[in-house]
């Protein structure tokens, strides 16, 4: 049997998780979340996503982690390890020497991730919960 996937607009979202759209606006432009867009570019969330956007939320009220100190966090991520990007593609990637962006943000135009959608790779989905963001470092970790 065929796992269906919960979907919620912006406003269900924001319902569910007790905030305003605004928010959850925001974190999208800051590069904290990555929603679907559905044919009619209306903004789809997924159960994931929502689990996403609670372990942002608890960072910011209960670790007071802000939004720039979240996003340093994420850019601090070994995505090249992860991923195992190529020498080549490291040199070229603003991923690989930025510490002020997530690599769903500042992916290289001209490396293996330019064309790939961030909503489907690793590094991203493993950050969508807050216990697997200690895991995906450790798993890079064990594979040295």
């Amino acid at each position: 049997m065929e796992k269906v996937e919960i979907e919620y607009k912006i406003s269900e979202a924001a319902s569910k998780l007790g905030i305003s759209i605004h928010t959850i606006r925001m974190y999208e432009k800051e590069g904290l979340i990555l929603p679907h867009k559905s044919i009619t570019n209306q903004r789809i969330y997924t159960e994931e996503d929502i689990h996403r956007i609670q372990c942002i939320r608890r960072a910011i009220n209960e670790s007071k982690i802000s939004i720039r100190g979240l996003k340093t966090l994420y850019s601090l991520i070994p995505c090249w390890e992860i991923v195992q990007c190529s020498e080549e593609d490291r040199r070229v990637c603003p991923a690989y020497t930025s510490v002020t962006k997530p690599c769903w943000i500042s992916k290289g135009k001209t490396t293996s991730c330019a064309k790939k959608d961030c909503r489907n790779c690793e590094v991203y989905k493993s950050l969508s919960d807050c216990n697997r963001i200690k895991d995906a470092i450790k798993k890079v970790r064990s594979v040295r």
